[in-house]
């Protein structure tokens, strides 16, 4: 099976997705929001951020200055596609492996299943 079109390299790994979808449902974020929502580190979430802001999908704006000193965080508009893109060729691959079948119940539940049937059953004869 081919990779489908649109599958971001960059995004893929969990924590940059956990990121952009994290972004990609609100406008601005701050930092501390983004570190608290996805329990990142400041030093794991600060890796990820400039990851994504060297291939532009992320604007990163420091606003203040000294202990008022803020960061904010969004998805550029090549972000927000590549993020759309990766999604949808995450959905093709998904609906390419077919339905899942149900498991089989485990023996002991199938007799367990059986035997409230016919419990059931004697129950609605018995009151008739």
């Amino acid at each position: 099976m081919s990779t489908p079109s649109g599958f971001d390299e960059l995004i893929h790994p969990s924590t940059r997705l956990s990121v952009v979808a994290l972004l990609a449902a609100t406008e601005w974020a701050d930092f501390p929001f983004i570190r608290d929502s996805l329990s990142l580190s400041d030093s794991a979430l600060s890796k990820q951020l400039h990851t994504l802001e060297e291939a532009e999908y992320l604007e990163i704006r420091k606003e203040g200055g000294g202990r008022k000193r803020r960061t904010k965080v969004r998805l550029t508009s090549l972000g927000r596609t590549a993020f759309e893109g990766h999604v949808a060729a995450l959905r093709a691959i998904v609906e390419g492996a077919g339905p899942a079948a149900a498991p089989a119940p485990a023996p002991e539940a199938a007799a367990a299943t059986a035997s409230d049937t016919q419990q059931r059953q004697h129950h609605a004869k018995a009151g008739r």
